[in-house]
Formats: structure tokens, sequence, C-alpha cells
């Protein structure tokens, strides 16, 4: 079945520039453009997109803005910040918001490809580029909150090896690909993982890491 997709940004040269690599990725559709929030919301309701492909900064309704109105409209479809900036605070707001991925506006098609195919897959997806960057402010917020309890051992070592992975915004492919195993085995660990944790999503996996120590700024 094909997955449609609707693209929001303010720059009609951006949207052009992401509909063109769309239409050579299989099993996808751009079904609808919006130039801002507002836009974005009266064309959700209208046309049901699967993913949305949105802006952080709009002139109009802000990304961020929007992100938070679109999951009390529409909370299935999923959304994959596509953005120039790497600000640690900015990032982790968008994914504690609600965004299922961020990508980098320089990434290349076959990234745009694996984040696509990630969030098609109720998965996460975060760009190599910035997963460095999202460790690091989960490290600085980490410094500010009490010690938890979490056991990290719930976990087998198959397990944290790709929890490590899945931090460092590995798809579920490359996983597989990189550690000699199916993608059914590596997505029956993903659900186990978040199962024992109680936790899902990006944001809340790279905190536990970062506080169970499983992963580190040298890593």
């Amino acid at each position: 079945m094909t997955c449609n997709l609707l693209l929001v940004d303010d720059h009609s040269l951006i949207r052009a520039g992401v509909r063109a690599l769309v239409l050579d990725i299989p099993g996808y559709a751009v079904i609808g453009e919006a130039n801002d929030g507002s836009q974005l919301l009266e064309m959700v309701e209208k046309l049901s997109p699967d993913i949305v492909l949105l802006d952080i900064s709009m002139r109009e309704t802000g990304g961020l803005e929007a992100l938070q109105r679109l999951k009390r409209v529409r909370p299935q479809s999923k959304v994959l910040i596509l953005s120039m900036h790497t600000d640690p605070a900015l990032i982790m707001q968008a994914l504690e918001s609600g965004a299922h991925g961020y990508l980098l506006k320089d990434t290349t098609a076959t990234e745009l490809e694996h984040a696509l195919d990630a969030l098609r897959n109720n998965e996460r997806y975060l760009s190599p580029a910035i997963a460095h960057t999202v460790i690091n402010q989960a490290l600085i917020r980490n410094q500010k909150q009490p010690p938890q309890t979490t056991d990290s051992h719930n976990l087998t070592a198959r397990q944290l090896e790709i929890l490590r992975l899945i931090v460092r915004g590995k798809s579920t492919r490359e996983i597989a690909n990189g550690l000699g195993l199916s993608i059914k085995t590596v997505e029956t660990h993903r659900s186990q993982i978040m199962k024992r944790l109680q936790i899902y999503d990006v944001a809340g996996l790279v905190l536990f890491a970062v506080r169970e120590q499983i992963i580190s700024l040298d890593d």
C-alpha cells in the first residue's frame, strides 16, 4: 500500500525538492503541501496523511506549535521534522512534543528513505549527524534530575547492544545488517526493550541510556 505524505514548509523550492526526492522512493506519494501551520491543520483533517514532513521554522504558525496541535487533531499521523536547525534543546523539544523523527535538510535521498521507512514501520528516526547532539543534551538534563531506580539489568546483553544502536539513530534495517540479524528479530528485541523499560519514545530511551551509563559522549 502507498504511504501518503503531506509536506509542510514555507519555502516552495524546498517543498519542490522534497517532492522530487519522494517521487523516486517506491511506496510513497505526496498528497498535499502546506506553507504554514494553520494550513497544515486544515489539510490534515481533509487528507488524513500517514506521515507529515514538517519544518520547524515558519513565518506564521511555528512548526512546534503546529506539531502540538497536530498531535491533538490527528495523533495517528507520524511526524518527521525536516529542519536545518541542530540546536540540542530544539531537537529535544520537538521529540518531546510528539515528533517521530528528526532529519536535517542537507540529508541524502537514501537517508530520507530510511527515515520514511522507519516511521512507516512505527519506529523513530534521528539523523546520525544529530544523535550525538541529542545524547549530549540528555546528559545535561540528566545532571539536573534526581537519581532514578530503573534497573538496566532487566535487559539482556543483546538488548543493551540494540538499545545503544537505537539511541545512536540507527534504523531497524541498519541494526539488522550490522549485527547479522533478521529485521524481524531486531523488531522483536526493540518491542521487548520498550515494554520492559516502559519507554516508547527516542528522547526517553536516550535519557535512560545516559542515566544508566549505557552510552556516553565517547561512544
